[in-house]
């Protein structure tokens, strides 16, 4: 009587799940968020750019980026697809082992950073940031500030194709059209970003 009972539970659990699913009532779509060192691991089967999102426990936009950036459909897909992404408390007092080396927690004042943090975004702390690294590992560029869909899908394609070694970024931003319009969809109409060092 039992077995029959459970066998029935599973039955309908599963049945339930795969029509929630169909329906499109449960969406666990989500940035496959790694560690530094599963990004390490799986450099070794498969290369690909790195994408940091660097933040803090303490930072509004970098809540903000999480509860709307990154919980956009076409950017979750796209960093999935391209990338192995890492999000990285800069004021982790963990010991990093990343690429060789060791990255220890620095206090400074009332707070502290971890050296990483540091590496990553050139001394110049500030949160929410973006870091970009190629496939060896070494740094790409790091973009400060609050990044909407639009302006993070923009930068995503401009730095995993490869087009920051052969067009400015002003060219390409100007002329990058969006996934949702390439699907017909009508889209907000792109905002400026100015990349550091770009032109």
């Amino acid at each position: 009587m039992n077995n029959k009972l459970i066998l029935f539970l599973l039955v309908l659990i599963t049945t339930i799940s795969s029509c929630s699913t169909l329906f499109g009532q449960v969406d666990n779509q989500a940035v496959n968020w790694m560690t530094w060192d599963e990004v390490e691991r799986a450099q070794e089967k498969e290369q690909r750019k790195v994408f940091v999102d660097v933040y803090t426990e303490w930072c509004g936009w970098c809540k903000k980026m999480d509860q709307t950036t990154f919980k956009d459909p076409d950017v979750i897909k796209y960093i999935n697809e391209n990338y192995y992404a890492i999000k990285f408390d800069a004021e982790t007092k963990e010991t990093i082992h990343f690429n060789g080396m060791k990255f220890k927690y620095i206090k400074s004042g009332g707070r502290g950073y971890n050296e990483l943090a540091s590496d990553l975004l050139k001394g110049k702390l500030s949160y929410p940031s973006s870091v970009f690294l190629n496939e060896s590992l070494d740094l790409i560029q790091p973009i400060p500030g609050y990044l909407d869909a639009n302006k993070m899908e923009t930068v995503l394609n401009y730095f995993s194709d490869n087009q920051h070694k052969k067009t400015p970024w002003t060219r390409y931003e100007k002329n990058y059209v969006p996934m949702k319009k390439r699907g017909g969809l009508n889209v907000a109409p792109k905002s400026k970003l100015a990349l550091p060092g770009q032109n």
